[in-house]
């Protein structure tokens, strides 16, 4: 992407830095408060969405995207706060390992997952339920925590992570994954050499948006970081992010989710639930009977 950015803007010094875990948000937004933060462009972490959303640069990006001034789709624009933009998408899909049941016997509806043949560590489910909070916006809460609570009563193999999920099914360990992100099969597919990795899209398709980003409030460019931030989010942009991560948004055309979810019903965690996912989440932990700690 800075590659990209150089050659459009060669005039423009440019330096791009990863990050990622809830400590080093954490840590980015005390250096923020503390007006010590030295970027101008940076990532707004949904786990602390409302913290960040004050000390961002207020630029109306959703009008500009409107007008044109902005080359995006307004649909990736917070509508709420007019200066946060959701760079990708994530949906979700079933895993299996095709030695350990056939294609046609896979689940084609969520539903298909409380049968009884799938009982006792047949399937495997993310003790985070992610992948089922975002069934809410289709769904609606009572049906989604009612249908955890069935899950659970199906005695899953109950692990962390859609990584740890997706190469043990390759291990054959059990039949199914549910719900893991489809750019996660794909990066271990390179390492199924025997090719028992499968997947099915079952609607509807769980759909987030993810990789939120905004201007700096305190940003010594904030003019070039909306170029950067429009050069993400443009058609160039987005073929760089899918290339590299499989995850371009779902609003992009051509883009790899827009073409896996085209015509197809989909639960999409946009804007209004976004915020909600931390509490649905939690509510689904309940139903799942796990303890859960207070937070202090």
């Amino acid at each position: 992407m800075t590659e990209s950015f150089k050659q459009k803007y060669p005039f423009i010094d440019v330096r791009a830095e990863g990050i990622d875990g809830t400590e080093i948000y954490q840590r980015m937004l005390q250096e923020m408060k503390a007006g010590l933060a030295k970027w101008d462009v940076n990532y707004v972490a949904f786990d602390f969405y409302n913290e960040y959303v004050p000390l961002q640069k207020k630029f109306d990006m959703l009008g500009m995207a409107q007008q044109g001034v902005l080359k995006m789709s307004p649909n990736m624009v917070d509508p709420l706060n007019r200066h946060i933009v959701a760079l990708q998408s994530n949906i979700q899909v079933v895993a299996y390992n095709k030695e350990v049941i056939a294609p046609d016997k896979v689940p084609a509806t969520w539903e298909d997952f409380l049968k009884p043949e799938f009982k006792d560590k047949k399937l495997a489910s993310d003790v985070r339920p992610k992948n089922l909070a975002a069934l809410v916006p289709a769904w609606g809460l009572e049906k989604t925590l009612d249908y955890a609570k069935k899950l659970a009563a199906q005695n899953p193999v109950w692990l962390r992570g859609d990584a740890q999920m997706v190469t043990y099914l390759t291990t054959g360990q059990f039949a199914i994954a549910l719900a893991p992100n489809y750019k996660t099969i794909e990066r271990v597919k390179p390492n199924d050499l025997k090719g028992v990795l499968g997947y099915k899209v079952v609607e509807p398709i769980p759909t987030r948006i993810s990789e939120t980003e905004s201007v700096l409030g305190s940003a010594e460019n904030p003019h070039a970081a909306l170029l950067w931030l429009e050069l993400e989010a443009s058609p160039e942009g987005q073929k760089i992010l899918d290339k590299i991560d499989l995850a371009a948004s779902i609003y992009s055309p051509g883009s790899v989710h827009g073409r896996l979810t085209q015509g197809k019903n989909i639960s999409l965690v946009a804007w209004e639930h976004s915020l909600k996912m931390e509490l649905y989440e939690q509510d689904l932990v309940k139903a799942f009977g796990f303890p859960r700690a207070e937070r202090k």
